[in-house]
């Protein structure tokens, strides 16, 4: 059966008791970012492509701090930033996933330690329809009999709008199943927790990004898909999800957190940062910045929902900053 809670089963209990306070607004207890002097050079960011505009967003505010800054970003996908990272070619590997043992252990083989995982935002997976379509729900058994060969999460095949309970005209539409690729760290998530580890259908449209899947599911009025809520555009809606008919939840913040919504994650930004030593000043200061108030300000307005003071400061914690 899907996991439930996967949000909640990683929090502290201090984050979840955050959760009231910030319900997606940016928590005000944490810190301002303040201006260090003699920053300068080149950063690049190689990974994730449900994180690419929110490295953009960051990027630029990071320039408004230190002009004399240059900041690179690729988001081709999670897939590649643990071999940027392990290579040298990036200082941030931006991932929707943890990385996996193999990408670890390459990448301790090339530097003698692990790399270091940042938790920098909260995301939804959202399952996207059509703007016309009149569903408003799924349980987590048909969404996994809607894209699954496998059915490993136990419900039915399930092909057509009329399976999930549409009638008049909608009965009988073939469902158009739109998806991400096998690099992406979205795709692997989904896999997990949609779909029971099970296999995808043959006749999915794999897109290459994020907002391909959301452009896709707009312009067919058959369509579904899932992506990151942040890029949910007018032409789409977000539904709600649950592990029955009667516990739907919609993809929010107080659900993400709370762990009643399934397909909640925290984003990450992977660093090669030696144990025994300090990260380089340029890379200190942007994660000073991604985890201050600044930073979390562009989480929010980016669509996707900010991390609370105390689960910032943890992080901040462990990276010595």
């Amino acid at each position: 059966m899907w996991k439930r809670g996967w949000i909640a089963g990683l929090t502290s209990a201090a984050l979840l008791s955050a959760a009231p306070a910030f319900a997606g607004e940016v928590d005000e207890n944490l810190p301002d970012y303040e201006r260090v002097s003699g920053i300068s050079g080149n950063l690049g960011s190689q990974g994730s492509d449900t994180l690419n505009n929110l490295m953009t967003l960051w990027a630029e505010e990071f320039q408004d701090f230190y002009p004399n800054v240059s900041v690179e970003i690729e988001g081709a996908g999670s897939g590649t930033a643990p071999v940027a990272l392990a290579e040298g070619t990036a200082n941030f590997g931006p991932m929707s996933r943890d990385m996996r043992s193999s990408e670890i252990e390459d990448f301790e083989d090339a530097h003698g330690y692990e790399p270091t995982k940042v938790r920098v935002a909260i995301d939804t997976i959202a399952v996207f329809v059509n703007r016309d379509n009149p569903i408003d729900g799924l349980t987590m058994e048909q969404v996994d009999g809607m894209f699954s060969e496998t059915q490993r999460c136990g419900g039915d095949d399930i092909t057509r709008w009329g399976d999930v309970g549409l009638d008049g005209a909608w009965s009988n539409r073939d469902i158009i199943l739109y998806s991400r690729n096998a690099v992406s760290g979205t795709y692997g998530f989904f896999r997990e927790n949609a779909l029971c580890d099970g296999d995808f259908k043959d006749a999915i449209n794999e897109q290459p990004g994020s907002a391909s899947v959301v452009q896709g599911v707009s312009e067919s009025l058959n369509g579904i898909g899932y992506s990151g809520i942040g890029y949910k555009t007018s032409g789409v809606k977000a539904i709600a999800l649950g592990d029955d008919e009667d516990n739907l939840y919609e993809p929010n913040a107080e659900n993400a957190v709370s762990g009643d919504y399934p397909l909640s994650r925290f984003l990450y930004v992977y660093v090669n940062k030696d144990p025994n030593g300090e990260l380089p000043p340029i890379e200190r200061e942007f994660l000073r910045l991604v985890l201050s108030k600044e930073g979390q300000e562009v989480v929010r307005r980016d669509g996707f929902i900010p991390m609370p003071a105390e689960a910032a400061e943890r992080e901040k914690e462990r990276l010595g900053l």
